[in-house]
């Protein structure tokens, strides 16, 4: 594996629900939990552990602003990592003219494939329309 390769991929998925609603499945482990990963639990340190196929990712969250969104930033696995961290941040938008709701994913990941980058998040993305049925 190639290491300090990040790439970052930039996403608008449109979503048929309130930002009120859609809020805490970004924010939080429950909410992240029925959607974007298998589990995800949360320590008293504040720290997140998302579980994919029996696999636990640490990130904490760096920032966030109530009803706008989310940064998880992941510990360092490496020297790498530590120079230069995976990311992802979830931004809740409003088209003005439309008034549509827009879940904007950003994510700084070692995953280069773009293709198999959007498929994932297309798939998460109906998993959260299912669980708020947008």
């Amino acid at each position: 594996m190639v290491t300090g390769s990040k790439k970052l991929f930039n996403a608008d998925f449109e979503i048929h629900a309130s930002i009120k609603m859609l809020y805490p499945y970004i924010q939080t482990a429950s909410g992240l939990s029925e959607w974007f990963a298998d589990d995800v639990n949360i320590s008293p340190e504040k720290v997140f552990t998302f579980v994919w196929d029996n696999e636990e990712h640490k990130a904490i969250m760096t920032s966030h602003r109530t009803n706008h969104f989310a940064r998880f930033e992941y510990l360092p696995e490496t020297k790498e990592d530590e120079k230069d961290p995976s990311y992802f941040e979830l931004r809740l938008e409003i088209n003005e003219l439309t008034q549509t709701t827009f879940l904007r994913v950003i994510d700084y990941s070692e995953i280069d494939d773009v293709e198999e980058l959007q498929e994932l998040w297309e798939g998460l993305m109906e998993n959260l329309k299912k669980v708020v049925g947008g």
